[in-house]
């Protein structure tokens, strides 16, 4: 019944080629570890989750599927230069238990190439830049790590910047980029900071710290309920000792960031500007994330009033986002029909 009342749901309201099935399996999108703590899933009544599908299709029309909405958004795009940002954990690959097995499919790394081979593409993490590049291996794409505080881009030094923190570097290719980095002053306090919290948090059980190079990752996906509080303690008492630095929230994650203004929407920004789009009229960026941080760079899209700024989410949430998909089979989706779109053009 619970099954039938949602789809009658979604045929009212027009969705019904833009929403995935209801009962799928969720291993694709958003995978958590329930300790002993927390409730099952599959413990919810089923009038909650019919609730949560009203609401979902609610928002949906204030954030319309990119997948429905693709021809619309690519009849705008005709004649304009399309370049692509990508945030990685959660929207190329699942959320996992263990961030170093967040491997992306075979299907994702080859969609993710042929949209590159059209369009300048970009992928920004809060990873570091050398984790994304080993888990996406592909070479005609540009990397920002650290939520851009570690950008390898085009070889065109951009001049609205700091010289300082810009130099030259060669792909394995011998290609020649740039590689910006303007956190640099920053790396003797995060290797101090790193090896503290490692110490600190080794006798909390699930804590996992990880080295993102320019930012420092808290994860407590496997930490219990009752010992969050302890661990939050210790990282907050660990960052006021170096006030250069300020905490921010992630899925299960704390991170550690130097206080310098400094975001993924910059290093939208920043890549833009290398690319020679900065003043640029005909330029459509499509800037696709699932996360928190990904809300910087929606907000410059937003300021800018061009492109299509899409989040990555299976529930309704607060977004300056423009479209939005399901999951990471969503995205992939999404790119091949993008890469199609591209080759008959």
């Amino acid at each position: 019944m619970k099954e039938n009342l949602t789809r009658w749901l979604y045929q009212a309201m027009g969705f019904q080629n833009g929403l995935a099935k209801t009962q799928r399996i969720e291993s694709i999108s958003k995978a958590t570890k329930p300790n002993k703590t927390e409730p099952k899933e599959d413990s919810k009544p089923d009038h909650m989750d019919i609730s949560a599908d009203v609401k979902y299709i609610s928002w949906l029309k204030e954030h319309p599927s990119a997948l429905s909405s693709f021809q619309e958004m690519m009849d705008a795009a005709k004649g304009k230069w399309v370049v692509v940002f990508l945030d990685y954990d959660g929207t190329l690959s699942p959320i996992v238990n263990d961030p170093e097995r967040a491997f992306m499919s075979d299907l994702m790394r080859s969609a993710v190439g042929d949209v590159a081979k059209l369009y300048p593409t970009a992928i920004i993490s809060g990873r570091s830049r050398q984790k994304v590049y080993g888990f996406v291996k592909l070479d005609d794409v540009f990397y920002a790590g650290s939520h851009g505080m570690d950008i390898m881009g085009p070889a065109i030094q951009a001049s609205s910047y700091d010289g300082k923190y810009q130099s030259r570097a060669l792909d394995k290719q011998g290609n020649e980029l740039t590689v910006f980095q303007p956190a640099q002053d920053f790396l003797p306090s995060i290797e101090k900071m790193l090896n503290e919290l490692e110490e600190t948090t080794s006798e909390i059980n699930g804590a996992l710290v990880e080295d993102n190079r320019f930012c420092i990752s808290v994860h407590y996906r496997h930490v219990l309920q009752e010992d969050f509080g302890l661990l939050e303690k210790k990282v907050q008492a660990l960052v006021a000792k170096y006030p250069g630095f300020h905490l921010t929230r992630g899925k299960k994650v704390i991170e550690i960031r130097p206080s310098i203004k400094w975001n993924k929407g910059d290093a939208l920004l920043y890549l833009l500007e290398t690319l020679g789009f900065t003043d640029s009229s005909d330029v459509l960026p499509i800037y696709i994330g699932d996360d928190k941080t990904d809300e910087d760079a929606f907000k410059v899209l937003k300021c800018r009033g061009q492109g299509y700024p899409i989040i990555v989410s299976s529930n309704p949430k607060d977004t300056l986002a423009s479209y939005s998909l399901r999951d990471p089979s969503e995205v992939l989706s999404f790119l091949v029909q993008l890469a199609r779109w591209g080759e008959l053009m």
